[in-house]
């Protein structure tokens, strides 16, 4: 059974997009983060802080390997894609779409969030040259390019449910 995975940088819209396409296309969604969360029974900074980076990235991998044999939506985390492995699993056990948000728009959204610890603790340059860092992974893994620039999520909403009907037959 294939999957519908979203990807790209922080705040680019994965989940925002993820509970309206589940809503539009009655496909069921998941945040890899909060699926993380419920099983780990801690934050993602607590697990960053208590067992380090590259274990949260196995924990993904994990996840991506592991998670349930149904049709569904699944928002990953930004940095999940930056595994080879990772992308690889997604391509082949899904349809995968970057979800491609200007920097500047981005930094609108997260500049502001708590939630974010590297947000915290990071300057806009460094998050900036991140997203630059990123961006080549997140071409690499998805199937489609979608840019969010001067679109409503409805539209991409629309767009990306026309992708899966469109592919369903090879889904």
């Amino acid at each position: 059974m294939k999957k519908v995975y979203l990807i790209g940088y922080m705040g680019c819209g994965k989940s925002a997009i993820g509970k309206r396409l589940s809503f539009a296309t009655k496909i069921p969604y998941y945040d890899m983060d909060c699926e993380i969360v419920k099983k780990m029974g801690m934050t993602i900074p607590e697990i960053f802080e208590k067992y380090g980076e590259e274990y949260f990235r196995e924990v993904e991998t994990e996840f991506l390997r592991t998670f349930r044999d149904e049709f569904c939506i699944i928002a990953t985390g930004g940095g999940a894609p930056m595994r080879k492995e990772n992308r690889e699993i997604m391509r082949r056990t899904g349809i995968v779409f970057f979800l491609n948000a200007p920097f500047r728009d981005i930094w609108r959204r997260i500049a502001t969030a708590k939630k974010r610890p590297i947000v915290q603790r990071s300057t806009r340059v460094d998050l900036e040259q991140l997203y630059n860092e990123r961006k080549p992974q997140y071409l690499q893994g998805g199937h489609f390019k979608v840019e969010t620039e001067n679109r409503s999520l409805r539209d991409i909403v629309d767009y990306i449910s026309f992708q899966i009907r469109r592919l369903k037959g090879d889904l």
